[in-house]
């Protein structure tokens, strides 16, 4: 099942994949040499072309998606539309011979300015092509706040869901973010919520868990 950690807020819900679990042996490190992640397709309203951009860590243990447009707003100066925001990615991982993945954890960073009675959410799941997704994972945070935000969804080692041995499945990740105008004053306030910054994306890191297939 999931578990979860959030700064700033409470969370929704959280469910359990419904994925099976198989069972690999464990290896002692994730494998050697740099692993190669490719941005196959981006679709969605918070991800514009060329706004998103991934990157697999040095130690091959986890892979970083950035956002440079990614914010969903209400009240003075949003559009009727402007309060959802999604982004769908589709990635490969070359993933080494011998080798096989899960995600473990997945780190959402951004940045809300919500006015008194406002809120904003952040929501995403994610699967492999051809399998079942996991359930979608919801934190809320509620105004006033103008603040840094932060989610973390951990996965227990028992529910993780792998990449098949020795198939090619991309791995797609789907993302929302809501600003929910509740009791403010939409007349003379704006709130939003992003995943983007003025001053240099935001990253969402999504930390890798490494087996041996069988």
């Amino acid at each position: 099942m999931f578990s979860w950690l959030a700064t700033g807020g409470m969370v929704l819900s959280l469910l359990a994949p419904t994925n099976p679990v198989v069972d690999f042996p464990e290896p002692a490190t994730p494998p050697p040499g740099q692993i190669v992640i490719d941005l196959v397709t981006v679709n969605g309203s918070g991800c514009p072309a060329g706004t998103a951009a991934t990157a697999m860590s040095a130690d091959n243990t986890a892979f970083t998606v950035t956002y440079s447009a990614f914010i969903a707003q209400v009240g003075v100066g949003a559009g009727p539309t402007d309060w959802r925001r999604n982004c769908q990615l589709n990635l490969r991982v070359h993933v080494p011979q011998g080798f096989t993945y899960a995600v473990a954890q997945a780190d959402y960073r951004g940045f809300a300015a919500l006015a008194d009675g406002a809120s904003g959410v952040e929501r995403a799941n994610y699967y492999f092509q051809g399998m079942s997704p996991t359930a979608y994972t919801t934190h809320t945070f509620a105004g006033p706040m103008v603040d840094n935000w932060q989610a973390t969804d951990i996965t227990d080692v028992a529910s993780l869901v792998w990449h098949p041995c020795g198939e090619f499945r991309n791995f797609n990740i789907n993302t929302e973010l809501w600003a929910l105008a509740g009791t403010s004053d939409t007349s003379t306030t704006t709130s939003f919520m992003t995943m983007d910054s003025t001053d240099g994306a935001i990253s969402t890191t999504y930390n890798l868990a490494w087996k041996t297939c069988p």
